[in-house]
């Protein structure tokens, strides 16, 4: 009995110590590096600035009615891709409001995933160049894509796209950093 009583005493005193307390919960924080810019050097009717992180800048030309172009800026360290379309605007305006309407299309096609798309509206009327910004909320295939055009010549849309599985939580901090990017392109855009 005395036995037991020992053994009793010693786990009571083990058993005794700190209290337990929960930890915070963590983040993951990524850290991407500062943007730094430089004019694109691609044949295409149009120039833009793009970052450095962007390790592969790829051209090709596409068989459409008009004169058409895509261009992808890959991003490997960030897993993902900026593809832009560039089509050239016949003298009709038929041809832009079909581009428009399809841009805008596009966009519309992930209210079925997403939980808000914001659009935001740009216009820089000294070099020409209107169009819209939307951010796609939620788990969609593609959270930011733009379109730009100078309404006469010229129209550009361009779409983010990630090798993972949409999970916005996750591609947040990248999709982040990568709208900066996009915006930066809709800034820079000059039409030759």
């Amino acid at each position: 009995m005395s036995r037991y009583l020992f053994l009793f005493l010693i786990l009571i005193c083990v058993a005794c110590g700190e209290d337990y307390k929960p930890k915070p919960k963590a983040f993951l924080r990524l850290e991407y590096p500062e943007a730094k810019y430089v004019t694109s050097n691609i044949e295409v009717p149009f120039t833009f600035e793009a970052n450095l992180l962007a390790k592969k800048i790829s051209l090709k030309k596409i068989e459409a009615p008009t004169e058409s172009y895509g261009v992808n800026l890959e991003y490997p360290s960030l897993k993902g891709t900026i593809f832009l379309t560039y089509k050239a605007v016949e003298a009709n305006e038929e041809n832009l409001e079909n581009f428009l309407r399809d841009a805008q299309k596009f966009t519309l096609e992930h209210t079925k995933k997403a939980d808000e798309i914001p659009v935001t509206p740009y216009e820089n009327s000294y070099q020409k160049v209107y169009g819209a910004l939307s951010e796609v909320r939620g788990n969609v295939a593609s959270p930011v894509q733009f379109y730009v055009t100078d309404s006469v010549n010229h129209f550009l849309t361009g779409s983010l796209y990630f090798y993972a599985r949409p999970n916005y939580d996750s591609i947040l901090p990248a999709a982040n950093y990568l709208q900066k990017d996009i915006i930066h392109i809709m800034e820079t855009i000059n039409w030759k």
